[in-house]
């Protein structure tokens, strides 16, 4: 795999198309990782012991490592 966790990409296909972002997590058996930012999809929560009011949130989703690009991250 082309990428890492902590490494900043570019997104070359898909909604985010043209975004960066740092790399949160990577998904080897699924080929997927998750960037910061980025991808955000809704998801519906039940009222539970832990959330009781239950609620609604954004959370990111996957996106196959072949639709993002390694680039460098800006020197401070």
């Amino acid at each position: 795999m082309h990428v890492k966790t902590g490494d900043t990409v570019l997104v070359i296909a898909g909604d985010e198309k043209g975004k960066t972002g740092v790399i949160k997590s990577v998904n080897r058996t699924t080929e997927r990782v998750i960037v910061e930012g980025l991808n955000l999809v809704t998801k519906h929560n039940k009222p539970s012991a832990k959330n009781p009011q239950g609620g609604i949130t954004k959370i990111e989703a996957g996106i196959h490592v072949s639709n993002v690009k390694a680039v460098e991250a800006p020197k401070a």
